[in-house]
């Protein structure tokens, strides 16, 4: 599969073998969405707004720090946001089900747990974002439901499309699956309210830049060190997201000496998974770390991730909620 992907960012001929394959997808997928328009597959509307916050692309973009920004830009706009999502990577018994700071990664998922922890916002997981949704509306008092995720799951109604977009890596070879990366052709950017770059050398009209904090130790919380205090030490890095390069790249900017150890995004840690039978610190993505507590040493520490977004963007996304009434 890693072999695979990196054929879709760079010239390689298994596209011309796979692109039969596209074309049908991306027939089959143009089909459901102008059933669900033509109303033969019905849409379900929620009592509350709903804004979808997605991409069009397979791998990581950045939607969950944006999704963080988000509710707290709402919050701050004195809205009462709820947010659902997929989970993916949990593997609960049952669903919906409900997320908190305290939740377990094996059943929840990674993602869901660092967005409860940093909004404070109630949260509920689901493959069906519209019991999601209606979970959340009943056990919470939310004027609002943020969905991490679910461009293409139209069943469910939403008053607003943002796509978050990888700056870097765009669409790569711009084939939809298999071929490609791309879960539904660029076309379909024709009909989404923002769209949000992740890059700071873009010229779009909406970016985010996410800047690296403090290192935490993933035991001890309270514990922090600036990254320069590994600058005289060569480092293990591991990153289980889209995109590991990106998280390897930001360390190497910082003059750090790192052993870059990639794995496949929502990668279920085992404690033998960072035994490198040396005393080295070990540096690790925040939604790495959710899932290596209960191995941890008190030489682990993440790196939060703070998204900087264009500061235009945020008064846009509340008036167009306050100008188009839900319902």
């Amino acid at each position: 599969m890693k072999w695979l992907v990196s054929t879709w960012y760079q010239p390689h001929p298994i596209r011309w073998l796979l692109s039969p394959l596209s074309l049908l997808y991306r027939f089959v997928i143009s089909l459901r969405k102008a059933l669900y328009k033509v109303g033969i597959f019905k849409q379900q509307q929620l009592s509350v707004p709903v804004i979808i916050v997605g991409n069009i692309s397979v791998g990581g973009t950045g939607k969950t720090p944006f999704v963080i920004w988000l509710a707290k830009q709402l919050q701050q706009a004195g809205f009462k946001p709820g947010i659902i999502s997929r989970g993916y990577g949990g593997k609960a018994v049952s669903y919906p089900q409900t997320v908190t700071a305290q939740s377990d990664a094996a059943i929840v998922g990674d993602e869901p747990i660092i967005i409860a922890r940093q909004t404070a916002c109630p949260m509920v997981v689901s493959p069906n974002r519209i019991e999601a949704g209606q979970q959340l509306l009943q056990d919470n008092d939310c004027d609002i439901i943020i969905s991490d995720d679910g461009l293409q799951h139209y069943a469910l109604n939403r008053d607003i499309e943002i796509v978050v977009v990888d700056g870097q890596r765009l669409f790569g070879n711009q084939y939809c699956l298999p071929a490609g990366p791309l879960r539904e052709p660029p076309s379909r950017l024709s009909d989404i309210d923002f769209i949000v770059h992740n890059s700071t050398n873009d010229t779009a009209e909406y970016t985010m830049n996410l800047t690296q904090g403090d290192a935490i130790n993933v035991l001890d919380p309270t514990l922090t060190k600036s990254l320069t205090e590994f600058s005289t030490q060569t480092i293990h890095a591991i990153a289980g997201i889209g995109n590991p390069d990106r998280f390897f790249d930001q360390l190497s900017q910082q003059e750090l000496s790192i052993i870059p150890h990639p794995f496949t995004d929502h990668h279920s840690y085992q404690a033998s998974d960072l035994k490198f039978n040396d005393d080295n610190a070990i540096l690790m993505t925040e939604k790495d770390a959710v899932k290596c507590t209960r191995f941890a040493h008190d030489d682990m520490w993440y790196i939060p991730i703070e998204a900087s977004i264009s500061s235009k963007l945020a008064p846009l996304i509340i008036e167009k909620l306050r100008n188009n009434p839900h319902g």
